[in-house]
Formats: structure tokens, sequence, C-alpha cells
């Protein structure tokens, strides 16, 4: 299966490959080679030691030495001078030269084989990722439409940039970083068991302690138990912020932070309990660790001392060998993460490598006819989309259309207009019947000659980020600038074109950002026309537009049917009215075809759309206003394009969110929300400051911690000095007392360990808490409109609370602890070494920041190159990324191939820079490897040269040699843990740019008017009003109307029209944009918020219920004080809820479910209902309250809230004429204004709008 991800090698990449393994083989043997150089190296040492303090003895010894020893050795001329003197047995300097030279050599060929290793693998991994992102992609643009259907823009993106980045680790340097380090695992062995296989045994027999305990620390870290613990107060805040309106109309703002708040506790329970467990494993790793040397060195002795079966050089060698390879077994397990990964990724990669779609455009098969007239037929074509095969969209649709001819297809959103004219595109091909041109089946004509015959022009059209001209080109390729001059000038643009100062080399922007609605709708119609088509479809072509751009355009495409096929939907009857024939869609069938005369005599589905078109009209000119853009009742809510555009919406959070036009309002916002500043620390501490003396105490931890590296090597030295010793009493005494403190260390540094562990994720969870409790404090105070935006659904709010809040700890307290540790360690360090040895410290000193470098560069190259790829690959992302997001515009020009050739062309650049940064990833790498040979060889040399010519002991060399380098690469090892830090940064400044908001509508505050005698006096006085998200469409156009206390006003309309929007203003939800809102003649801008949302209460069409018992959820009406079981009763009573209740096995205990579920609907109402009352609000609002109900319930509830009303003024919004008839004011709503109002008898005299309703008994949707 791993072999599976070389797929696409070549033979050079196979070579490329096997060679970088031999190297990465022989590099991996290069470090048990240096424990053999170590090993003699340690006898050199000793053996001279020993040779000086027998030469310190009396003369006598001497004399016996000459027969003892037979090398470089002078006969004394004066016996009475010091031996010491005159006697230079061993030439220890010429010796340490020799392995100086070893060190050196070895040190050079590992950075030559590093480099081979990673630049051979990095290079064969960049060009078979470039294949595979080519295949990928060319892969991906063959699919038919409906796999994109199914598969979203966004998850492409990500697994075109991600997924292949992820293959891409895993067949690169992580391959021979594995292989080396597993080399490095066997030789060490190896040694150890060649040169010592008791000793071995022996340390082998211990380890599984070791890894017993990295496996459980692994284990701990990996049970998402905090994040299982969080889970309840993330389904609160997730309740909370999914039912934000709720929750703000009744005030419960304090109440859910303090309910949040203790659902904190668990989840602050488990952190510190995980700190705890992870303290101490990592002090249960240090104790084992360091009893496992006492063991060794104890054991190791008896061996050289007693039984001389080993020199203290194989001691050394056998025990580093053995250490050397477990730590190298422990160092290769993350790379089988990164395999898993990318097993994973190639799997999903190649899987649609493998798919053949089933329509592939870019065939050659099926045939071309010689000659096209254009009749087009739909024989019983049933369809549904792939993405929802529930909803049949088309039934059996049978419709002609003939040549030449102009045909409209009129009927409600989602009757499949749209969806018969992607089958004459063969986007889609129908799942029973046909579509044939001039008698053919389509399925067995040539997919690109098909497409090239048509035209089409969409509702939004789609321009791609290039010139005008370019744009226009794309219609047809080869096409000559006199043509596209034509073509601009028969689709009106030539003249606003010219206007231009670039002309035709004007640049249109991202998605055609820079144009106007109307002129981007002529470029596509000039980009239709280029082609020349014989069939034209038109979708909404003019639907988007102002009157005067739709004027133009309409005379453009008047010009343009002439002679041609042309299909056209429409809403609009002017656009309508001149069709050769008009076809009724209604439900996925025809119901009737005919002349617009003809048509109007039916009654039928064209019938109601004309009479309720030319109401709205009327009443618009009778107002003055100019008619908006978003038209008719029947804008397309349901249809399959504003679904389309919704997942749009929703899948692309990713960069290439600016390519779609929709969202290239919100760019410039989205920009700034990634790039945020990341926060000071100082502010992050403040909010930990209360946690201060855990945070001594850690640090004290920490420090104790820091200084176990250098004692270590204090101690490591001292064994060596012993072996040196002669006396065997002594040296036994020696070595039992160096095991002994190598046991006291080692329960000295689980103490502090547990204590660092612990004090940490106390002061960390306690931070964590505040934090997401001042989070969360912060959310609930936002104004609504906040929430509508996207980038605040619940689900992202809730990650952030979840996932920031706890990152933010890591810029605290175990960065504090990483710093102190790290700062102790290399202290103590280098101040015991100047105290040992000043000169070879400063000697080793300058080699000091290679090797913590080198350590640093090790951490950088795990964590990869990722970022510079990304930024490489960010040019082919723009052109894949705006190739997916306009698939459909790009099959319909047939221009699939030029897409993967423009992406093939972007590749290069990532590739070069690939191979570049293999080289200097590779050399890098090299030299993080070879820096400790290097330092080594010079130590060792310089140390001889003191021993001989100083007099310092050879323990010391060892001693500052080991120190200094131990601490060295903590250091480096520290420098990468940082990337948490950073991380912690960054969440902490979201964190606090929440915290920082100012929200337009401020909950929290005491500012604004209260009064006494609160009235429920209401005048909307000219209110206009947009929603924040959607700036581009009025809802409230300058709504005028008034109630009188304990009056009833009803407001009727079409959805859409602005009728619950002017409930939310009242609630303060939003602010009107221009006009104002008086609330007893007070302007609601001025209003304290929380008084006025305390006087209304508020049933809507679907109750929100919290997860409580069906008492609390009543409670919940009035958050101010405590409620008693009576008053709960008694609204239960006039809600007519009691009854029910009472029936229920634990009464008002009974608990009602997430948002409700255990309940029906009608008794939902009900509850809701209740919890209106129990406010005893002065005004109350019906947002729907009874139009989801059966009759029965509805007459129930009805009753109730007939009830409710009595004394109140009260705002009722329905679509059930039964229910409005007995209002004081009834108010007829269309397009944002009151077009009638009065009570029902003073309307039906009217004869308008309501008229209408009432008598057609048509609901009023």
């Amino acid at each position: 299966m791993f072999a599976a991800q070389f797929r696409f090698s070549t033979c050079k990449d196979v070579a490329m490959m096997i060679v970088g393994s031999f190297c990465a083989v022989l590099h991996g043997s290069a470090q048990p080679l240096m424990l053999l150089v170590f090993g003699l190296l340690t006898d050199t040492f000793i053996e001279y030691d020993i040779e000086l303090t027998e030469l310190r003895d009396d003369r006598k010894e001497c004399v016996n030495n000459t027969i003892r020893w037979k090398r470089n050795y002078t006969i004394i001329q004066d016996p009475t001078h010091g031996c010491v003197l005159t006697f230079r047995i061993l030439d220890i300097e010429h010796e340490m030269t020799m392995f100086a030279f070893y060190y050196v050599g070895i040190g050079v060929s590992v950075f030559l084989l590093g480099y081979l290793q990673i630049s051979l693998w990095v290079t064969a991994a960049a060009r078979q990722i470039q294949l595979i992102r080519k295949m990928y992609f060319s892969k991906v643009m063959r699919m038919e439409i409906g796999w994109f259907d199914c598969t979203s823009v966004g998850e492409l993106n990500t697994r075109m940039s991600d997924d292949i980045n992820k293959i891409n680790d895993a067949i690169a340097d992580q391959v021979a970083i594995f292989v080396q380090r597993f080399t490095t695992f066997v030789c060490g062995f190896c040694i150890g068991f060649v040169k010592g296989w008791k000793l071995t045994l022996v340390i082998i027999a211990v380890s599984p302690l070791i890894g017993v305990g990295a496996g459980l620390m692994f284990v701990a870290k990996l049970t998402g138990m905090e994040l299982q613990a969080y889970a309840k107060a993330g389904a609160v805040a997730d309740e909370v912020l999914s039912s934000i309106r709720t929750v703000a109309a009744f005030g419960g703002e304090k109440k859910e932070v303090d309910r949040y708040d203790r659902n904190l506790v668990s989840a602050q329970r488990w952190g510190i309990r995980k700190g705890m467990i992870m303290g101490f494993f990592t002090g249960y790793m240090w104790l084992i660790i360091f009893l496992c040397y006492a063991l060794a060195f104890w054991y190791g002795s008896t061996l050289v001392i007693d039984t001389e079966e080993y020199t203290p050089g194989t001691l050394l060698q056998v025990f580093f060998g053995v250490l050397v390879a477990a730590m190298n077994l422990g160092q290769a397990s993350p790379c089988l993460e990164s395999f898993a990964a990318g097993r994973g990724a190639a799997t999903i990669i190649f899987e649609t490598i493998d798919r053949e779609p089933e329509i592939d455009c870019l065939s050659e098969a099926g045939y071309k006819l010689d000659r096209v007239k254009g009749d087009i037929e739909f024989h019983n074509v049933t369809f549904h989309y792939p993405s929802r095969p529930e909803v049949k969209i088309l039934d059996q649709l049978s419709v002609a259309v003939k040549s030449g001819e102009t045909t409209a297809f009129v009927g409600p959103s989602g009757a499949g207009k749209s969806t018969a004219i992607q089958l004459i595109q063969r986007f889609y091909d129908p799942k029973e019947g046909m579509v044939t041109l001039d008698g053919h089946d389509i399925k067995g004509l040539n997919i690109q000659w098909l497409r090239s015959l048509i035209g089409i022009v969409e509702q939004e059209p789609v321009l791609f980020a290039t010139t005008i001209a370019e744009n226009i080109r794309y219609g047809r390729p080869g096409v000559s600038m006199a043509d596209i001059i034509t073509a601009a000038k028969e689709a009106n643009a030539y003249n606003f074109i010219m206007d231009l100062p670039q002309k035709f080399d004007t640049l249109v922007g991202e998605g055609g950002g820079q144009m106007s609605g109307g002129q981007k709708q002529r470029i596509a119609i000039a980009r239709a026309l280029v082609r020349n088509p014989r069939i034209l479809l038109l979708d909404m072509a003019t639907s988007a537009l102002d009157n005067e751009s739709e004027a133009i355009v309409q005379e453009a495409l008047d010009k343009v049917r002439m002679g041609r096929t042309t299909i056209s939907i429409a809403h609009r009857l002017s656009t309508i009215k001149n069709a050769d024939v008009i076809v009724g869609f209604e439900r996925g069938q025809a119901v009737e075809r005919g002349k617009h005369n003809e048509l109007l005599e039916r009654k039928g589905v064209y019938f109601t759309l004309v009479t309720l078109q030319s109401q709205g009209d009327k009443a618009l000119n009778e107002k003055g206003g100019e008619p908006e853009p978003e038209r008719l009742n029947l804008s397309r809510a349901g249809s399959y394009r504003a679904s389309l555009r919704a997942s749009i919406r929703q899948r692309s959070r990713s960069q290439l969110s600016n390519l779609i036009p929709d969202s290239s309002k919100s760019t410039p916002e989205e920009e700034e929300e990634e790039l945020v500043e990341p926060a000071p620390v100082a502010r992050i501490l403040k909010y930990n400051a209360p946690e201060w003396p855990y945070m001594v105490f850690g640090s004290l931890g920490a420090a104790v911690n820091g200084g176990v590296n250098p004692v270590y090597s204090l101690l490591f030295s001292q064994i060596l000095a012993t072996f040196s010793v002669t006396d065997p009493d002594a040296q036994r005494r020696e070595i039992n007392g160096i095991c002994v403190f190598f046991v006291m260390v080692g329960v000295v540094s689980f103490f502090t360990q547990m204590l660092q562990g612990y004090a940490f994720a106390k002061s960390g969870e306690l931070l964590t808490r505040r934090l997401r409790r001042i989070g969360f404090q912060a959310m609930l105070g936002q104004e609504i409109g906040w929430f509508d935006d996207h980038r605040n659904s619940p689900g992202a709010l809730t990650t952030r609370l979840a996932t920031d809040a706890s990152q933010v700890q890591g810029a605290t307290g175990s960065q504090i602890g990483m710093i102190v540790n790290s700062l102790t360690n290399i202290g103590v360090a280098v101040i015991m070494s100047f105290y040992f040895s000043w000169k070879l410290t400063l000697l080793i000193l300058c080699f000091l920041p290679f090797i913590a470098l080198s350590g640093g560069f090790q951490a950088k190259m795990l964590t990869g190159f990722a970022k510079q790829d990304k930024q490489a690959m960010e040019s082919a992302g723009q052109i894949s990324g705006e190739a997916l997001n306009n698939i459909r515009t790009i099959a319909g020009l047939g221009k699939e191939r030029s897409f993967v050739e423009m992406y093939e062309a972007h590749l290069t650049a990532p590739y070069q820079a690939a191979l570049k940064k293999a080289n200097v990833y590779g050399a890098c790498y090299g030299f993080a490897q070879c820096v400790v040979f290097l330092t080594n060889a010079a130590s060792f040399r310089f140390g001889g040269y003191l021993v001989e010519q100083e007099g310092l002991h050879f323990s010391l060399v060892f001693r500052v040699i080991s120190a200094i380098v131990t601490s060295g690469t903590a250091l480096g090892r520290a420098s990468s843990y940082t990337p948490d830090y950073a991380k912690a940064k960054i969440s902490a400044a979201r964190f606090f740019q929440l915290l920082d908001r100012v929200p337009s509508i401020s909950v929290y505050s005491n500012r604004g008017e209260k009064w006494d005698n609160f009235q429920g006096n209401l005048d909307f006085i000219e209110c206009k009003f947009t929603y924040p998200t959607r700036p581009d469409i009025q809802v409230l156009n300058g709504l005028n109307v008034s109630v009188k206390p304990g009056q009833t006003l009803a407001f009727v309309g079409s959805s859409g029209c602005g009728k619950s929007t002017s409930v939310q203003l009242l609630e303060r939800f939003y602010d009107p944009d221009h006009g104002k809102v008086l609330i007893d003649g007070h302007e609601s801008t001025r209003v304290n918020v929380p008084f006025l949302r305390s006087k209304i209460g508020i049933v809507s069409q679907e109750p929100v219920l919290f997860d409580c018992s069906i008492a609390e959820n009543i409670k919940y009406g009035d958050n101010l004080r405590e409620i008693g079981m009576n008053e709960i009763i008694s609204a239960a009573k006039k809600a007519q809820l009691h009854d029910f209740v009472m029936s229920l096995p634990e009464k008002y205990d009974t608990n009602v479910g997430s948002q409700g579920s255990q309940l029906s609907r009608g008794q939902k109402q009900r509850i809701a209902i209740a919890r209106a009352i129990i406010r005893d609000p002065k005004i109350l609002l019906l947002d729907e309250a009874t139009s989801a109900l059966d009759t029965e319930s509805e007459k129930t509830v009805q009753e109730a809230l007939d009830k409710a009303r009595e004394g109140r003024t009260c705002i009722v919004i329905a679509h059930r004429l039964s229910t409005i008839q007995n209002s004081d004011i009834i108010a007829v709503m269309s397009r944002g204004f009151v077009i009638e109002k009065g009570t029902h008898d003073q309307l039906m005299a009217l004869n308008g709008a309501y008229y209408k309703l009432v008598t057609t008994g048509a609901p009023i949707s």
C-alpha cells in the first residue's frame, strides 16, 4: 500500500530515491561509528591517567614499568628528579590529533550524505507531485457537472493544496530521515551486542519501563477527555448562539453566561488532571532513565573492574550504543504518522484520478451534424439533481422548441425552467426520456461541438479575471478583433467599452468585480454572440438589472434573437410579452403553452404571475419610487441558483472566497479577519495575574528540572574518573556513591516535573476558563447583525471558544516553564564548565550557537517548508479556484482545456522553487547533522593539549564537553517548541479583537432612556432598512404605520416584504438605516435596550426552547426576578397549556429535549406563549405564531393568543385570514412599505390587493 504512493514515479525518480536511501543508510551508521571512536578515545585517556598515577609513585615502580610497557618510553637519567617531569609514556597530543581527524572525516562525510539523501528524495518527490497535480486538475476539469454538485469547491481546493502536500510529505524527506534513523537504531544495537552482550541485555531488560512511560504519556496526550468535558459547555454555547434572537428577546444573556460558566468547571478539572498526568509521566520517564543509568554503570563497572571483561571504553560504547538506538527509534516514529496521513490523502486523490466521468467533455466521441436547424425537443424527460435525488425537478416534461422562434419559459421558482436549459447544454443527462436536437438524441453528439452551437447568458454572468477583449474571446478561440468589436456592437456594449480609458484592454477584476451589473451582462452577451450560436439560451438575463440597463440589454437581446432558436427564462412581463411562444411550467411539467393573450384567458399559471406582478408595479408607481431590482414575489427563492449560491457561500471560507462574485463585497473584511497582529504577551499575562503563586511554584520546578542535564554530565564524567583510580576499594566506594547519586537526581526530578506540570496546568486552565467566560459574554453582547455574518455562525463561534481559548494558555504557563528550564539549563552548564576549565569552555562556546541552531534547524525541518510551498502555489491556486467556482460557465463555453493548460503553466514556478528548496534544505540538514562531530573534534584535540600541558584531569574534559553539548541541544529543542507560542499569541489576538469590539446596540450598558408608565404606543416613520450582510437588497423602503396602546395591528403580505423585519426593528435587534421607530414618543435608538426588551413579549413561528424542563423554559420569560411556581401555573393556564402538562408523568419537570424535540409543535408553541405571558409585556409580537400548526392545535393556540392579547399592544404577522380578521388595523405590505391599511371591512370595500387575496383564497405568500 505504501508503494502505491509512488505510482507516478519515472525511472529517473526511482534511481534518485534508491541512491538517496543508500546515502541515508550510510548516514544512519555514522553515529554508531562515532561511538567506536569515542570508546577508543576514552580508553586512551584513562590509560594515560593510570600511567600518570603509577608514575607518581616512587621510582622503583617506574623501573618495573620499564618491564611492563614497551612503547615510547625513555630511561631515566636522573633518578633523583620527580618522575612526573621526565616521563611521557603516551604521547597524548599525537593520539588526540588522530581522533580529531577521525571525527572530522566522519563529520564531512555526514555532511555530504545528509545533503544527498535529502536533496535526492525531495527532488524526486517534487517531480512526482507536479505530475500528480497535473493529472488531478485535468481529471477534475473533465468531470461532469453533477459531480461538482456533490463535491464542494472548497473541498476540492483544500484537496489540491493540503492533500497533495500531505502526499508530498509522505514521499519526500521523511522517507530519507526514517531510513536514516532506523539504520542508526539497528547499528546501535549491533554495536551493543557485538561489544558487550551482557550489559546490552541488562539495559534492554529495563527499557520496556521507558517504553511504557512514553506510550502512556502519548495516550494521555491523545485522550480528548478535556474536549469531551468541554463538550457540555460547548453544547450550551452552541444552543445559546444558535438561538441568540430568543436569548436577546428575553434578556437572558447574564443567565446564559452563568450557565456556561458552571459547565466549564468539569473541563477545567480535566485540564488540570491532564497537566498532572503529563507531569507525572515526564517525571516517571526521567526517574526511570536515571535509574537506568545507575543500574548500567553499576553493573558495567563490575564487568570492567571485577571480571575485566570490558574496558571502560567498551562500557561507554555499549551504553551509548543502546541509548542512541532507543532515541532514534523514538524519533523515527513521527515519520510513520506522516506516512499514514500521506496514504490517506493519496487514496482520495488517486480515486479521483482513476474515476471515469459520466459525461466526458473532452472526449472525441460522438458525431457532429453537417447542418443544424435548431429544433429542440424534450420527450418525457424525468430528472433529479444527483446532489438531491429525493427531489424530482422534472417530471415527464415534454416541450418542443421550434427553430428560429423565441420561446419563453415562465413559472414559479423551482418549477424546472433552469434545469431544462442545463439539460440542453448536456450538463446532466436525464434519468428517463431524452432531449433531441433536430431529431438526434444529444447523448450521441460530440459534447464540445454541441456546446459550441449554444450561446448562454445567465442571470449572474461570470467573467474571468482578465481583459474585456479576452473575456469576449473566451466565446470562440482564435476570433479576430473585428469580430469582437461587431459582437460588442450587437450587444450594445461597444460604446461603454470605448469610454473606458483602456478600452478593450480594461481588466474586469475578480469575477468581474470592477463592472456594473449591466456592463457585465452586456459583455456576457457579446461573449455569447461571438460564437455565432444557432441556439441562444437566456436564463433570467435581465433580472438583476435596474430599469435603465434592463432596457438597453433587452434591446440588445431583441436584436440578436432574430433567426436563432432562442429560449428565454424571465419573470418580468416586459421581457416575455413579445416571445413567439410562452410555455408555463409548474412542478417540473409544462402545463400550458401559447401566446400572451391566449394564456391570459386560460387563467392558469401565467395569469397568476401577471396579476400579482401588475399589482406590485401599480403600487410602486403610486409611491413614485423606482422599482427595485429584486423584483417579483417570484424571485427565485427556491431555485437551484439560490441554493447553489448559498452552498458556495458556505463552502468557500477558503482563500478563494473572493473568486465568487457573490462574496466580493465582503472580501476586504475577510482578509482583515485572518491577519491579526499577535497579541502582546503582557496583556495575556494580565488575564492570568490572579494565578501568580502557581506560576512561581511552576517556575521553581522548571528551574530544578533545567539543572538536571548539567548534573548528569557531572556524574557521568565522575564515573570515568573512577576507572583511573588504582585502589579497588576506593573505586568501588566511589562508584556506589555515584550510582546512589543518580537515583537521588531521578527522584528529585520526578517530583519537580510533577510540580511543574501541575502548577502550570492549574494556572493555564484557570486562564482558559476565564477567557472562555469573558469571550462568551462578549459574544452575547454583540448586536444581532453581527451574528448574520457567516464568519460568526454559531459553529464558528463555538469552535473559537473551544480552541482559541485553550490555545492562549500556550503563551503563559508552559511557555514560561520552557524559558526558565532552558535558561537554568544553559546557565548551570556554563557556570559549571567555567569553574572546571575556562579555556576549554571558551573554545566550546564558539560552537554553541551552531549546535543550538542545528537543534532549531531540525525542528524547523520537521515542520517542513510548507509555508513557502503554499505561497508558490498561490497563483496556480487562483486559476484552479476560478476554474472550479465557475465550472458551469467554463463547460458552457467549452474552455476546459485552456484552463488545464494555464494551470500547468503556473505549476512550473512552484516546481522550480521545490528543486531549489531541495538543495538548500539538504545543505542545512547536512550541516545540522555534522556540527556535533566537528565540535567534538576540536574540543577533544584541545582537551588533549590541556591534559598534557596543564595537567588538567581528563574527566574534566568530558565533563565540560558533555555539559555544554547536552545543554546546547536542549536549547535547540526548546526553541522548537515555540510554534505553540506563536499560535497562542494569534489566538489571543483574535480573542482580544472580539473583546474590544464595541457593539452598535449594546446589551450590557445602562445608558439610554427608561420611563415608568410604559404605554405601548408604536410609530414607524419612514423606516428604510437593509440587512448588514446583504446591503444590496432594500428590505424596508419607507415603512409608515402606527399602533395605539391596546390595539392589534396585523401585517400581511408576501414573504420577503419586510413583515418580520419590522418586528425585529422594534425589538432593536437592528436599527433602521433611515427614519425612526418611536415607542411612547421616544426614539428607539435612544431607549435602554434591556428596558425596552423587557416590555416586549414575542412568540415566533418556530419557537426556540432550551434543553431544560418545561418550568425552566417558562421561567425564561423573565430573567430579572425569581418566579414562583404559582405564577408559572397561572401563565400556563392562560396559554391553554396546564392540562397537557399535568398529564405528563413528570409534570412541569419534564425535559423538553434539545430544541424542544420531545414535544409536538402545538405544545412547543403554547410553552412559548406561556413564556411570553409570564413577562407580562406591554407589547406582544406574534410572528406567524400559528402558521406551522394543524387545524386542531391552531384553534387551541389561537384561543390562548386571544386571551393573551387582552389589554396589550399587539402586532400580528400571519398568513391565514382567520387569524387576522378581527385585528384593529390590517396593513398590507409589499416590497418594504404598506400599500393599504384599514380594518377588514374597509379593505374589502377598497377592492384592492387585500380583497384579491381574500376572494381568491390564495395563501398570502
